[in-house]
């Protein structure tokens, strides 16, 4: 699904990846952890294409395409999703709206044809029921208002709807008392699927108690040091990073 290639990033004149490689396979759900500073968000932030980061050399390849010469809307109708860390509220933007019109998006790119009200309505019901999304909030505008379990809960309600071949989640657990972590964390592990990769990134084990990786790095210094099972994120909570890396 994607294969990063000693990948070389700076911001700002900063250096923030420093020969990164990974490789993360359908129907894999790999995790990355690391302390603040280590280029963790960096990664997401360049993986969805975001304009601040200069790419000093390497690739990324994405389902056998070149990830890093598509533009961030392309990105996203080829199947890369991001889930922010702080998500906006967009005055104005509707959230139904929001969701059926990016559907829709999605849809043309398959080659189908767009959804109709009635089976919108139904399919938004279905995923809301998934995320424990509360149905309240479907009619004001984007995140408006949400406490940060309802934004973490609407940014994997739009994972639901739209079905991406990879999902980026940069510390959906943060912020987020244990209910929400936990029907945010089950939510994520029921759309696992075989055509579905996951990236997590966290800074700690406890949402790993909901949705178990296949992979867990742990990152410092822009690079990758250390990978392992599940059992690695065990761990780095007991010792830290400092003393099992």
């Amino acid at each position: 699904m994607l294969i990063i290639d000693n990948l070389e990033v700076s911001v700002d004149d900063k250096k923030v990846l420093n020969g990164l490689s990974l490789k993360v396979g359908a129907n894999e759900v790999h995790a990355i952890m690391g302390p603040n500073g280590a280029g963790k968000s960096s990664l997401s932030n360049v993986l969805a294409g975001h304009p601040s980061y200069q790419i000093l050399g390497g690739s990324i390849t994405f389902k056998d395409e070149d990830l890093l010469g598509m533009e961030p809307n392309i990105r996203a109708l080829k199947g890369v999703f991001k889930s922010f860390q702080y998500p906006l509220e967009i005055a104005g933007l509707n959230t139904k709206n929001f969701l059926k019109e990016s559907l829709n998006l999605h849809r043309k790119q398959k080659g189908l044809d767009g959804i109709s009200d009635q089976d919108f309505q139904t399919l938004l019901e279905e995923k809301m029921d998934l995320v424990k999304f509360n149905p309240k909030l479907i009619e004001r505008d984007l995140h408006a208002n949400f406490s940060g379990g309802e934004k973490k809960k609407s940014e994997i309600l739009q994972m639901a709807l739209f079905e991406p071949s990879l999902a980026i989640l940069d510390e959906t657990d943060s912020g987020l008392d244990i209910d929400a972590l936990k029907a945010v964390g089950q939510a994520i592990e029921k759309l696992r699927a075989k055509d579905r990769s996951i990236i997590l990134i966290t800074h700690y084990q406890r949402l790993l108690d909901f949705v178990q990786p296949d992979v867990v790095h742990v990152m410092q210094s822009g690079k990758i040091v250390r990978s392992g099972n599940s059992d690695l994120a065990k761990i780095l909570e007991a010792q830290g990073y400092e003393g099992s890396c």
